[in-house]
């Protein structure tokens, strides 16, 4: 008789609300078809990864294939996902030479992930500075996983600053088609002010990055974009708050019948001022880091299940871009952090007690949920994509050298860091695609993944709701 699955995965099944030690995943093609504990049924090859922990592959909700080079970094962006056990990334719109805008570039886009892309890929759109509104019906429709749109411009055509009246009538057909738009929360007004003062006064030194985004950039521009989303009723997500404030915010408007929700990058859950002295334009990224004891109100508002997800916001800039040269000013903003992502989550819940189902929740489910691509992606379940991160624990140090993309992305905040686990292996719909030592997908492994429904996160995932419980 013919073995009824394909494949059967053995080890320590980390789900978001329990640990299945001697459990089994059984694959059946690309998708999970049996779950469960103790001796597993025949299949036609079992691959036992003792007691290493098998989570659902990572859904990195926020990073940055093509801001440095274009599409062509789809390439050795998702090499690095497919290394640090993400499955599937959530890619910003902001790409060079031109962001995402209407349907035509979204299909061309799609054609360079199916082309280039080691994971599976969801795509955000955005809309152009003015006249881009009309396009959000086409862009939907061509599978967007959400939109993002910036109240901060760091550039007039790729990356704007949206004007309150066009925020308003793009949040307003944004509505309309169910998807999560995320913005950018820096008041423009308010930084440039700050940066324009700190350069007359010669004060160009690293700290300066942090004093002149000050927290209070944060949060004014989270009211205007939570307040346009009451008004309309759009489900308007904090693309990335540095401070716990900003979910604090994002509650109460959720309690005033609003669509409001925050993510956190994993830089905010660990990395301080200090840290932005010590790596000078290594650590370099917008929000910027916070203070120590910022860090440990951010730890108190995951607890208390205000975190949607927590996210890397992965922007690998070539090397020379992040070298601190007098002007922390003219250093480029952002962080590599996939690779780094599954084994530094992993340590920091480790080393305060946490169980890493709280990864599998935070860093799988809820970004899949958000993006409208669970429970394809982000779940070990009967009918889900077999895809996985395999954790093996230990004591290990994170070397940037072994960053699996070009040569000059080969840098990490985190270089050096002790780590207490590291990605043994990853699958991708039942494919094995890291070992441990070698990326063994090739580009055009991974596909693009559309958004596979319109159901609002908030109805069902909400935090602090009974999904989080």
């Amino acid at each position: 008789m013919t073995p009824p699955f394909d494949l059967i995965l053995r080890g320590t099944l980390v789900l978001p609300d329990a640990l299945l030690p001697g459990g089994y995943v059984a694959i059946r093609g690309q998708t999970i078809a049996a779950i469960g504990q103790g001796e597993p049924p025949p299949a036609l090859k079992t691959v036992d990864h003792g007691t290493k922990l098998i989570l659902p592959g990572l859904v990195d909700g926020h990073m940055h294939t093509g801001s440095a080079l274009g599409w062509p970094g789809i390439e050795g962006a998702t090499m690095t996902a497919a290394a640090g056990g993400v499955t599937t990334v959530c890619d910003m719109p902001y790409d060079v030479p031109r962001a995402t805008t209407d349907a035509s570039i979204f299909r061309e886009k799609v054609e360079q992930v199916e082309r280039l892309s080691h994971v599976d890929m969801a795509l955000y759109a955005t809309i152009k500075k003015t006249g881009g509104v009309g396009a959000i019906p086409e862009l939907a429709a061509a599978g967007a996983s959400s939109f993002k749109l910036s109240t901060y411009e760091y550039d007039a055509v790729r990356f704007p600053r949206i004007d309150h009246p066009t925020m308003v009538e793009a949040f307003r057909e944004i509505a309309k088609t169910g998807l999560m738009v995320a913005v950018h929360n820096e008041d423009e007004e308010l930084v440039v002010r700050l940066t324009a003062e700190a350069r007359a006064a010669g004060r160009t030194d690293p700290i300066m990055h942090c004093r002149t985004r000050p927290p209070l950039a944060e949060t004014m521009a989270d009211l205007e974009i939570f307040e346009i989303g009451l008004e309309v009723g759009a489900h308007v997500h904090i693309a990335h708050s540095s401070v716990a404030r900003g979910f604090d915010i994002a509650e109460m408007f959720r309690h005033q019948g609003g669509l409001a929700s925050g993510e956190a990058c994993i830089q905010y859950l660990c990395m301080t001022e200090e840290d932005m002295v010590r790596l000078e334009g290594f650590g370099k990224c917008n929000p910027p880091f916070r203070t120590a004891e910022e860090v440990e109100r951010m730890w108190a508002a995951l607890a208390a299940g205000k975190i949607a997800y927590v996210s890397t916001d992965h922007a690998p800039w070539p090397r020379q871009k992040k070298i601190y040269e007098g002007d922390i000013f003219a250093v480029g903003a952002g962080l590599t952090g996939m690779q780094s992502f599954a084994p530094l989550m992993f340590t920091l819940l480790a080393d305060r007690g946490l169980p890493p189902s709280l990864m599998a929740r935070l860093c799988s489910e809820r970004p899949a949920r958000f993006h409208g691509l669970f429970p394809k992606k982000g779940a070990i379940a009967i009918g889900s994509d077999a895809d996985f991160c395999v954790l093996e624990e230990g004591q290990f140090v994170y070397d940037a050298a072994n960053i699996r993309d070009r040569e000059d992305a080969r840098w990490s905040p985190w270089h050096g860091v002790p780590m207490r686990a590291r990605v043994a292996a990853t699958w991708l719909r039942g494919q094995q695609i890291w070992d441990g030592e070698q990326v063994l997908a090739k580009p055009g492994t991974g596909s693009f993944v559309p958004r596979q429904h319109r159901l609002s996160a908030l109805d069902d995932a909400a935090p602090g709701g009974a999904a989080h419980s």
